[in-house]
């Protein structure tokens, strides 16, 4: 614990507030930059991919469960990898019990990665989770939505992530979260996708950490910030 200034209650109480005052404008601009990003328009999607699930192959229709919305979460597992990503592993531990809370506002999850199926499944198991984790191997999934950058990319798709804000990206895989809708003849659309830093807002354990007073200050100042990081069964 590095060192840090004190004050008495009272004080404290007084620099607690002007921060308060600075949570609440950030609140209603976040509020804000949510309804700006609930009127994104919508992108019809003209593939109906094929997914590996653990019951068969899916659509991404099929994927939908039901419901009229869909969030995908780009799990970083390739193809060739031995393991998955621990960062990913990392935002996936906060998604337990997740499921039934979206499901009541007519949303499904799921994640996605390149892996085969056969893959996915034991290394679910063994993390205990209970999201749906399905393979996109033999799809254009992930080079469609900008998460996949192996040999196979398209020469005619530029080879940058995040909307172009990083140039030809060191791994075959890069993680991020894509959300769909479906409109009432039961056509598919693409209405958000985030990146990088986007995500951090999904990751509860990143959320309580920043109100701590070290905050995320064990994470290297250079190179690789989540090199800390391991599967949460191996620390």
């Amino acid at each position: 614990m590095t060192p840090h200034k004190t004050a008495s209650r009272a004080d404290w109480l007084t620099a607690r507030k002007a921060l308060l005052a600075r949570e609440k404008e950030h609140t209603r601009l976040k509020d804000d930059i949510a309804k700006a990003r609930q009127a994104l328009p919508w992108v019809k999607v003209e593939d109906s991919y094929i997914f590996e699930t653990s019951t068969g192959q899916k659509s991404l229709s099929d994927l939908f469960g039901g419901r009229s919305q869909l969030i995908t979460y780009h799990f970083m597992f390739g193809p060739d990898w031995e393991n998955p990503c621990k960062s990913c592993s990392f935002w996936a531990d906060s998604y337990a019990g997740l499921t039934p809370h979206l499901a009541a506002q007519d949303i499904a999850f799921v994640a996605v990665s390149s892996a085969p199926i056969a893959r996915l499944l034991p290394f679910k198991a063994r993390m205990g989770w209970d999201f749906e984790w399905v393979s996109s191997r033999g799809t254009a999934f992930n080079v469609d939505y900008d998460v996949g950058f192996g040999p196979d990319r398209p020469d005619d798709r530029h080879n940058s992530y995040n909307f172009g804000t990083m140039q030809n990206p060191h791994l075959d895989e890069m993680h991020g979260t894509s959300v769909f809708a479906k409109d009432d003849d039961g056509a598919v659309y693409h209405t958000y996708s985030m990146y990088g830093r986007g995500l951090d807002a999904t990751n509860a354990a990143y959320a309580y950490m920043d109100l701590t007073p070290n905050g995320r200050r064990s994470e290297p100042p250079e190179g690789n910030p989540m090199a800390w990081l391991e599967y949460r069964d191996s620390y």
